[in-house]
């Protein structure tokens, strides 16, 4: 219950006066669903849950939990996946699910503005309706936020085209720790006065203030696009050495990729599911086999522009290294059937229990190493114990999705090893979902000390009470 969270005297009238009794939420049942994050390994009680209507009410509830000395932590659709986005340890919760409103799409202005609690889905519709797009696209577009996304610095699959959410954004309003707000929404690429405030919040994970509303760039809808499913298969065998096997399709993907970058104009994906993973989105959802079902893995590979990249995208293709068969698409039910083999390996893997959900990225050259290591490495640190790895990601751009099925919630020797291995090899621990609490550990590790002096100053600057989104991102100071 609230009271035994030690909720300071009154603090709880000013955020129902800041959001209306309604939206005040303490009853335990009510909060039940705010306080747990996707991946069901984070989480804990909320003092409240606070459900603002506009940015005026954010701006009265952060004054309140300002005034009070109370951390809160911003959520959007809870779809994190490394305990960024709920309570730990009594925080209020600010839930920006009611600010929901596409607020303009122009395609003059190529600039799409709307409320950090529109889902991705809902601000592609709107890009849709005018013609274009928004040049960033997730598997979980259809609960995932637009101000959750400025928060982590969302990639996806068309990052190695038009970058991460970063790179897409034309400005943000967001309300401060002690309620103020500071606004830029005007798109305008070329605007050097001053800092900018998108770039600031991009990343910061709800550490620096509560992004409100979004300004994002569109890209016009392509005349054409095709998707290709291609079927690989390594050097080396996966049922005489699976790690071996594993180090060697990787290879191929690898090679393959940066000859489609370098060949092919208008590479939207690249996306690289193995024979495991396959196997599993085939059984638990009853899909219909892909190209080459004994294949040691598919690469995934999206092409659109004005001109039909069919051919262009043949030709790079019939003579690489690897390939056995090619499953071609350019309408919008045949690609939708090809992408679902990718992008419904999250679903498959929950099937199987609590994943332990690792995001990485690897310089290329060390990619394909790393992926036949990986499993080896995990099952060391945890003993031997019977851990079931599967590994997908956006090959492209490095980055490599490594779940972990089997390991208790809390037992997190198998991640750290994961996070070792990454480190050793010039890598970053988090290249999408952040890093959350889940991360904390390996900070220290993966930045310099100059770079954490810097965001330790950022942060003081703009939260000197530390109560924004407290414990997550910056480790403790030594």
């Amino acid at each position: 219950m609230a009271d035994s969270l030690q909720v300071p005297q009154g603090f709880l009238a000013a955020v129902s006066d800041a959001v209306g009794p309604d939206h005040c939420l303490s009853d335990p049942d009510l909060k039940a669903s705010y306080e747990l994050d996707w991946t069901r390994r984070f989480g804990g009680p909320a003092i409240v849950v606070a459900r603002p209507a506009d940015t005026f009410e954010v701006a009265k509830v952060l004054a309140a939990c300002s005034r009070f000395r109370v951390g809160v932590v911003p959520q959007g659709g809870n779809t994190g996946l490394v305990g960024g986005s709920v309570p730990r340890h009594g925080e209020a919760v600010l839930s920006l699910s009611r600010l929901n409103r596409v607020l303009s799409c122009d395609p003059e202005e190529g600039l799409i503005v709307a409320e950090a609690g529109t889902t991705l889905a809902a601000a592609q519709v709107a890009a849709a309706s005018v013609r274009s797009e928004l040049g960033i696209d997730i598997a979980a577009r259809d609960s995932a936020t637009l101000g959750g996304m400025v928060a982590t610095n969302a990639g996806g699959v068309h990052v190695i085209r038009y970058g991460p959410m970063r790179a897409r954004l034309g400005g943000v309003e967001v309300v401060l720790a002690d309620g103020s707000v500071a606004s830029r929404l005007s798109g305008l690429v070329k605007d050097n006065v001053g800092y900018d405030l998108a770039q600031i919040m991009a990343g910061s994970e709800g550490t620096l203030g509560v992004v409100t509303k979004v300004a994002l760039h569109l890209v016009a809808v392509p005349l054409f696009r095709v998707t290709a499913l291609v079927a690989l298969r390594g050097t080396e065998h996966s049922s005489a050495n699976p790690a071996a096997g594993v180090a060697s399709v990787s290879k191929v993907a690898v090679s393959l990729a940066l000859s489609l970058r370098r060949h092919v104009d208008g590479i939207d994906a690249l996306e690289l599911v193995y024979a495991d993973g396959m196997a599993l989105v085939r059984e638990a959802l009853a899909l219909p086999a892909p190209s080459d079902p004994g294949a040691d893995a598919w690469l995934l590979v999206e092409a659109s522009g004005g001109q039909d990249p069919s051919d262009m995208l043949a030709r790079a293709i019939e003579d690489a290294t690897g390939v056995t068969e090619i499953a071609v698409a350019d309408d919008a039910a045949g690609r939708a059937r090809l992408w679902a083999y990718r992008e419904r390996h999250t679903e498959a893997i929950a099937t199987l229990g609590v994943p332990h959900k690792l995001d990485v990225t690897l310089p290329m050259k060390n990619f394909a190493e790393f992926a036949g290591a990986v499993s080896a490495e995990v099952s060391a640190a945890l003993g031997g114990s019977d851990t079931r790895v599967i590994l997908f990601g956006h090959v492209g751009d490095g980055n490599l999705h490594v779940n972990l099925i089997g390991p208790e919630p809390e037992d997190y020797r198998g991640d750290d090893a994961v996070f070792e291995m990454v480190i050793r090899r010039g890598g970053s621990i988090s290249a999408e979902h952040g890093v959350g609490v889940a991360k904390l550990g390996f900070v220290s590790s993966a930045r310099s000390a100059g770079d954490l002096t810097v965001m330790r100053r950022v942060k003081n600057a703009l939260d000197p009470g530390g109560i924004l989104n407290p414990g997550v991102l910056l480790p403790p100071v030594a």
